[in-house]
């Protein structure tokens, strides 16, 4: 049985198709944040395990700045605080996944722009260590490409989904290929990954949030979309569609929540109320899944929904 993509769908059609669903969504909640003053803590990952603890990663911030660092916080009397001795690091949007018996923790390092004076560039950085006390740096992606991310494949190889910017990917495309190790991850074949065609049209982007090995070996990806509406408003909507790592093949993209689910709250700027930025998602057993999500670029939440991999992992994809 193969994956069945059809056709490009736009932010709108997802959005009808989901408002149609009637999803189930419960378990709505705010996370609550201390110890950094009087700065924002959004787009954080799902809760992992590090040296027996849960812990989070977030991105921490100024409500009037773009400069932000990446804390790692612990739960405690129902609240997030710090990590006492946890590296602090300068970047934007964590992500976190293991590889091996690494932990690999992931951002966007903000720059200088080379050409345009005043203005900032970006690009991925990667972290790995034994524990998050022993993170050292060993990858640094393209020059303005956000939301690369790695997934360790059941044979032992590593799957890299990519996301290029410009005359290759527009506003933002996902691509895909796979390398034996890490060691062999280069710049040149980041951008020469070759794009999963017909899920963004030029007007808007998308990316990968995180990789989910599924029971089948297929990759089940979270990730985005994003538009802007006729006023400059943006809109970000959390999205979810499986990949074949062995075919190339890949399934439709589905948007799995919208902001009406979280609960109400402030947003950055007022063309950004209606953002909700993947951040993990962590599947139980039950056949639901905890959906953890920046919202509005100014806080954190996280919600209930029916596990949008359950679909695939069920049927047997060749």
């Amino acid at each position: 049985m193969n994956l069945n993509k059809t056709q490009v769908k736009t932010c709108d059609m997802l959005l009808q198709q989901y408002l149609l669903k009637d999803a189930a969504i419960s378990g709505a909640i705010k996370l609550v944040f201390t110890g950094v003053g009087d700065k924002d803590v959004y787009n954080i990952t799902s809760p992992f395990e590090d040296e027996g603890e849960q812990v989070i990663a977030g991105r921490v911030e100024s409500r009037d700045s773009e400069h932000s660092e990446v804390i790692f916080f612990v739960e405690k009397d129902g609240q997030w605080i710090p990590r006492q001795g946890a590296p602090i690091l300068q970047l934007q949007d964590p992500f976190h996944t293991v590889i091996g018996t690494e932990h690999i923790i992931g951002g966007v390092q903000i720059f200088p722009h080379p050409e345009q004076e005043h203005a900032l560039m970006w690009r991925t950085t990667f972290y790995k260590g034994d524990s998050i006390s022993s993170l050292k740096p060993f990858f640094t992606g393209p020059d303005g490409m956000k939301d690369l991310r790695l997934t360790e494949l059941p044979d032992g190889s590593i799957g890299v989904l990519t996301r290029p910017q410009g005359d290759k990917g527009g506003r933002g495309k996902i691509g895909f290929f796979q390398v034996k190790s890490l060691g062999e991850l280069t710049v040149e074949n980041v951008e020469n990954a070759p794009l999963l065609e017909n899920q963004f049209i030029d007007d808007e982007w998308g990316g990968a949030n995180e990789a989910h090995i599924l029971k089948n070996g297929l990759i089940g990806v979270l990730g985005h979309i994003a538009c802007f509406d006729k006023d400059g408003d943006r809109h970000y909507y959390p999205i979810a569609f499986a990949l074949n790592p062995k075919t190339g093949d890949y399934s439709d993209i589905e948007l799995i929540a919208v902001r009406a689910n979280f609960i109400p709250g402030p947003a950055k700027r007022s063309d950004l109320q209606d953002v909700v930025f993947s951040g993990g998602l962590i599947r139980q057993i039950d056949g639901t899944a905890v959906l953890y999500a920046g919202i509005g670029d100014a806080e954190a939440h996280r919600i209930t929904i029916q596990d949008p991999f359950i679909q695939y992992e069920n049927n047997q994809y060749t």
